[in-house]
């Protein structure tokens, strides 16, 4: 037998299903009609890393170093995983261009063009022929700047995953799941004197690149037969070439410290050494001296007589 539904029960039931569907359906079409942000805004400079603003803040110098970078390539043969191409490398090609500015922005070196010597040779050749053909015969085309270091180098690792983990929680078919991942990149910077071809130093510095997802969801039967899903997600990646970039500039911040500590160059100002923005790359680099531990005393007995026998 057939129990009758009370009056309310049906009306109830459907006035509620008439509303969810459509606010559903405009949800929906809400998020897929949503422009991604910042596309359509102007093309504006690329944000100045923490270490390129400590570049910028860096005492001058007595006298200023003509550097030459003929190459800062990528050594890690690191290519992005699938599903991206097959051909496309996990970190920036142009790595030359972001040391230049580096150098550039510190105030302590004059770059000199080197990477792209071939096509500025091609153009005093053509200045020298213009100025043959005038009627003064004067060439007038000073000679190339020497460079004094050479600056060599490159990103030399690039790892995937050193980190990951996550966390998510439901009740009453409410959810929210977080997931996080920590790439490291890996830079290592060398200065060379061209009279002698000595390394005058070598520094590597490690920038990671964070990126983290998080995902609501909602699971709720509204009715006997209707099942009402929600879910959502938002994820954001840290840029790998602005942690090469990251990693560049503290490279060099690091180089030209330490080539004051070494008296390679030295400051305008003495005084400038006692700087606060000096100190604080000098403390950090003494946090990561590697301090090596003594062996224990059996350990050495041991190592005595197996020397002793053979």
């Amino acid at each position: 037998m057939d129990i009758p539904t009370p009056l309310g029960t049906r009306t109830f039931a459907s006035v509620r299903g008439a509303w969810i569907a459509p606010v559903l359906a405009l949800t929906l079409s809400a998020c897929a009609l949503q422009k991604p942000a910042n596309v359509s805004n102007e093309a504006q400079l690329t944000p100045p890393t923490p270490s390129a603003t400590a570049l910028l803040q860096l005492p001058p110098p007595q006298k200023k170093i003509v550097a030459a970078v003929y190459g800062f390539r990528d050594e890690t043969g690191q290519y992005k995983p699938s599903p991206s191409s097959a051909f496309s490398t996990a970190v920036t090609q142009g790595a030359a261009s972001m040391l230049m500015k580096a150098l550039k922005d510190s105030g302590w070196y004059i770059p000199v063009e080197r990477e792209g010597l071939q096509s500025l040779l091609t153009e005093r050749r053509v200045l020298r022929a213009l100025a043959e053909g005038s009627q003064n015969g004067n060439n007038g085309v000073p000679n190339l700047l020497p460079a004094s270091i050479i600056l060599e180098g490159g990103v030399i690792a690039y790892d995937t995953n050193t980190r990951t983990g996550g966390l998510g929680a439901k009740f009453l078919g409410i959810g929210l799941s977080t997931q996080y991942s920590v790439d490291q990149v890996t830079v290592n910077l060398r200065a060379v004197d061209v009279t002698t071809g000595e390394v005058l130093d070598s520094v590597s510095t490690t920038k990671t690149i964070f990126s983290h997802e998080i995902h609501p969801s909602y699971f709720r039967f509204v009715n006997y037969y209707d099942l009402l899903e929600i879910e959502g997600g938002y994820t954001h990646n840290e840029p790998a070439q602005l942690a090469v970039k990251e990693a560049i500039d503290a490279a060099v911040m690091h180089l030209t410290i330490n080539g004051i500590k070494n008296n390679l160059w030295r400051l305008r100002n003495p005084a400038d050494w006692d700087s606060p923005l000096i100190q604080r790359y000098l403390a950090a680099e003494k946090n990561e001296v590697v301090t090596v531990t003594p062996r224990q005393a059996v350990d050495m007995d041991t190592e005595a007589t197996l020397t002793q026998t053979q």
